[in-house]
């Protein structure tokens, strides 16, 4: 990881430049030279100097403190709950030195003196609640939200709660999203003991517990790509309230859940604000949140005109965790569903049910067992990844994959088959809600299929799938071309279920000839 060069004290200090000498007149007398006072603007860019270095992020100015957590302060925010903002902070440093409130005009032509300066600085990398080790790629860092800026160190051989080197790093970015979260607690009985207390809180099924610990897993681990974890059950499972308490592990206790963005511009800023993108009671997916969250999962970007101007942009970057919650979906795209992790809730029998306050009582008192048992488990993953090339056939979100595979060398568990079992119910549900999957399935099972299989241009395909009243369905591709990218848009889950539909290297006089060809999977 680079970092920008910080700011020397004593360099900053000798860096002030002579402040213009007042000319006497006859109405007023000559100052003498020692009782002149510097404006109010130079003393606080002095002070600014003196107690921040500065980088970029994303284009933008931030500051640290010499002497304090390594914690961004933002320049050009007005107010920044958490981390106040370097107006703040000088504002706060004149105060207590002089004991008088410095100008509106002298604090802004101040921030303007430090933003130009921070011009010269390299861009660095500011993580928001998860990073990785600038010098160990095998270690990873976990923010804990504390204004100290105490952390977790997570390394193959433990976890220690430390502070990152001012210098090296990393260096944590705050939001209004990021919450505190408790100290970690190492517990007698081990990472089992504290997953069975956080599992008599939540009522995973025991098919789904592994998963939701595997999640939790990746979701500690910087820069992979992770399933999007999907609550779901009948209703009165407590969906709501077991996503807010999956995602408030690592999020923070009653992390709010939010209702899913109207438009793509509005899913962008929340995401990158936050750790875990968590949306409530879904009862449906339209095409382009379906897209957006593919994108945010696997890692995103999003440009934007910045405000009154004509030629300048503001980019957010991010590569979140996913949490959804509700009952049905709807029909799935394939590219989602191949991301997908079903978390099935089993129904709380009336003698299990407690009230709200109870149950977060009780959940925040354990809030730190199962936290440190979350590491603990997570430092013996995290050794143990090195035999994933013990993995012979790897889905599409491979980096989970080879993690569920350490994760079950652990535990003794069954998570990667659980997975992949899930995938499968997913491609179904997929081939199942889509027309022209379903009517491929039919046609390929069917005696009338072709044991070899069947060859003909897309026209011809289109005509003979679009029979019996079919064609003439809403939804049905009315084109051979709109009917060629709607098989693409299932192929893979089509070839999961043995069916290979691939253009050949031959053609007719009609067109370019395809192939259909069904080989039921083992």
């Amino acid at each position: 990881m680079t970092y920008a060069p910080a700011f020397n004290p004593a360099a900053a200090a000798r860096s002030v430049v002579p402040f213009p000498r007042q000319e006497a007149s006859a109405e007023q007398p000559r100052v003498p030279k020692q009782e002149r006072q510097p404006p109010q603007a130079e003393v606080l860019r002095v002070l600014g100097q003196n107690r921040f270095r500065y980088l970029h992020h994303n284009g933008a100015p931030y500051a640290v403190p010499y002497d304090g957590p390594p914690i961004a302060v933002p320049l050009r925010a007005a107010a920044h709950t958490g981390t106040g903002s370097l107006r703040q902070h000088l504002t706060l440093a004149y105060v207590t030195e002089h004991n008088r409130t410095p100008s509106q005009t002298a604090l802004a032509d101040a921030l303007a003196a430090l933003d130009a300066l921070a011009m010269r600085v390299p861009e660095t990398e500011l993580h928001l609640r998860v990073a990785p080790d600038p010098d160990d790629p095998a270690v990873s860092w976990l923010d804990l939200g504390r204004p100290d800026g105490e952390s977790v160190r997570l390394a193959p051989d433990g976890w220690a709660l430390t502070y990152p080197d001012p210098e090296a790093g990393p260096i944590w970015r705050r939001s209004k999203l990021v919450r505190p979260l408790p100290r970690p607690d190492r517990i007698a009985g081990g990472w089992r003991a504290g997953l069975e207390e956080f599992a008599a809180l939540l009522p995973f099924t025991p098919e789904t517990l592994p998963l939701a610990v595997g999640w939790l897993l990746a979701a500690l681990r910087p820069g992979i790509p992770r399933p999007i974890a999907y609550l779901t059950g009948e209703q009165g499972t407590g969906k709501s309230t077991s996503g807010q308490m999956l995602a408030g592990v690592i999020e923070g206790a009653r992390a709010p859940l939010r209702q899913a963005p109207e438009t793509l511009r509005d899913l962008g800023p929340t995401t990158a604000a936050g750790w875990v993108l968590a949306l409530d009671n879904l009862s449906g997916l339209p095409g382009w949140l379906s897209d957006a969250l593919c994108r945010v999962v696997t890692g995103d970007a999003q440009v934007t005109r910045a405000l009154y101007t004509d030629d300048d942009v503001n980019v957010l970057t991010y590569q979140r965790p996913v949490l959804l919650t509700g009952i049905d979906l709807g029909a799935l795209r394939n590219d989602l569903a191949e991301r997908m992790l079903p978390l099935e809730l089993a129904p709380i029998p009336r003698h299990k049910r407690r009230t709200a306050g109870a149950l977060w009582s009780a959940y925040e008192q354990a809030h730190p067992r199962f936290l440190g048992a979350l590491l603990d488990l997570a430092a013996a993953v995290w050794a143990d990844l090195p035999h994933a090339a013990d993995l012979t056939e790897r889905p599409r979100l491979a980096d989970f994959a080879e993690l569920l595979h350490a994760l079950d060398r652990v535990t003794g568990w069954r998570s990667l088959a659980a997975f992949n079992g899930a995938q499968d119910a997913l491609n179904d549900a997929v081939l199942d809600g889509h027309p022209v999957a379903a009517a491929l399935r039919e046609w390929t099972v069917s005696p009338a299929f072709p044991s070899s299989g069947w060859q003909g241009t897309m026209a011809e395909l289109h005509r003979m799938l679009g029979s019996d009243g079919r064609g003439l369905a809403d939804g049905w591709p009315k084109t051979p071309a709109v009917l060629s990218a709607r098989i693409r848009q299932v192929a893979p889950a089509l070839r999961a279920r043995g069916i290979h539909v691939a253009r050949t290297s031959g053609s007719n006089k009609n067109g370019k000839v395809w192939a259909v060809a069904y080989a039921p999977p083992s």
